[in-house]
């Protein structure tokens, strides 16, 4: 079963290539995170998962309110685990 895909008028904002850097760690399995994204309307608090990441930021896999899926690139202090 697909999974619907934000689309791209509500995604999130994401970093570039030059703001989250190199080298990128891919783990084999995505780690669940909760992140704070931000898109058109504001700031939003997502369940996820990181799927990459660097010193200083990460790629979260994240399903929006609408229960579709998205991704972006967000500063690391943006993503904690959950307990």
């Amino acid at each position: 079963m697909a999974v619907d895909q934000v689309p791209l008028s509500e995604q999130a904002f994401s970093l570039g290539p030059a703001q989250y850097g190199d080298p990128v760690t891919h783990p084999e399995t995505p780690v669940p995170v909760r992140a704070w994204v931000h898109n058109r309307t504001g700031h939003h608090l997502v369940d996820g998962a990181a799927v990459a990441w660097t010193k200083t930021a990460v790629r979260v896999r994240y399903t929006d309110e609408h229960g579709r899926e998205g991704f972006a690139w967000v500063w690391a202090n943006a993503v904690t685990r959950p307990r």
